[in-house]
């Protein structure tokens, strides 16, 4: 089953031309999953060729502007293309009064209803579970109520070994086998062992979202397949979060990516004092070699 990300956007606050906030779709199975929702997020969709009404679940993860300033606007869009479908959205709670305070005073009535699902920035807390994966909000270090999230596949079901399946053998005793048990078929027991093979590893996508370092994550991400952490800043810069910024350096987000055994790290957020994002990829490979730049457009394999 595909499990992907594509990068919407991938800069910090100050607005750049050419490039924007933090906003990535997650592709599950063709079902849709829109993290965070910077200004402009509704133009890069068009420009990568996602359909707004395929998006049922918008999670953002914290109430800074550039996370969530273009969800009004892609909201508005979906009611101009006479969405009716629910849409659920998962954040701090607050988000809900924004909503309903722009359409307050727009006199707006959408075309579809709004599940809300609030979450708190301190705790872990399951805010979905559908047939194929769950998602569980991942509390940041960020001076205000934040979560990254962890999307982590369900269990799979067994692999029949086709070469052993006996012919003309029933669907549901079939779905039997998939399911880890022994089947009873023209007068003999079939072991499942004897016919299945193991199913396909669990993957795992992590967002970190905008924090200071963490460790308190690291238990959470364990071993996930792919980590998605912010790196504003380079070491180089570093006494400006001593001073009180609530954002990670390269190399930290390379030293959780290390510490938590994943796979792959995406880092992004970059801060736009920086003309050259190489500077990002030397510093966190210096720490965790599997280490990529989010770039705008680029989709990366879970």
């Amino acid at each position: 089953m595909t499990f992907e990300i594509t990068i919407l956007g991938a800069t910090s606050a100050t607005p750049v031309v050419g490039k924007h906030p933090t906003s990535q779709v997650l592709n599950y199975n063709d079902q849709l999953y829109l993290l965070d929702c910077g200004e402009a997020t509704q133009v890069q969709l068009l420009r990568y060729d996602f359909r707004f009404n395929r998006i049922n679940h918008i999670f953002i993860s914290h109430l800074h502007g550039d996370h969530y300033l273009g969800l009004m606007g892609l909201m508005l869009t979906m009611h101009l293309q006479k969405r009716e479908a629910a849409l659920h959205l998962y954040a701090p709670r607050g988000l809900d009064e924004i909503i309903l305070t722009h359409l307050k005073y727009s006199h707006g009535i959408l075309s579809y209803p709004i599940d809300f699902h609030a979450f708190e920035g301190n705790s872990v807390k399951q805010i979905l579970d559908d047939e194929y994966l769950t998602v569980q909000t991942i509390p940041m270090n960020h001076g205000i109520p934040c979560c990254g999230f962890l999307f982590k596949e369900k269990p799979k079901q067994l692999k029949i070994d086709k070469e052993k399946l006996p012919p003309n053998l029933p669907i549901p005793l079939i779905l039997a086998l998939k399911n880890g048990e022994d089947i009873f078929f023209e007068d003999k027991i079939i072991h499942n062992q004897d016919i299945t093979l193991p199913p396909e590893p669990l993957r795992s996508y992590a967002f970190c979202a905008d924090t200071k370092y963490h460790e308190p994550v690291i238990p959470q991400i364990q071993g996930a397949t792919l980590l998605y952490h912010e790196a504003t800043l380079t070491e180089e810069s570093a006494e400006r979060i001593e001073a009180g910024m609530y954002h990670s350096t390269a190399k930290q987000a390379a030293t959780i990516a290390h510490k938590a055994s994943v796979g792959k790290l995406i880092i992004g957020h970059f801060s736009v004092r920086y003309p050259n994002l190489d500077v990002f990829l030397r510093e966190a490979r210096t720490v965790f070699e599997p280490t990529f730049l989010a770039i705008e457009g680029e989709t990366h394999q879970v």
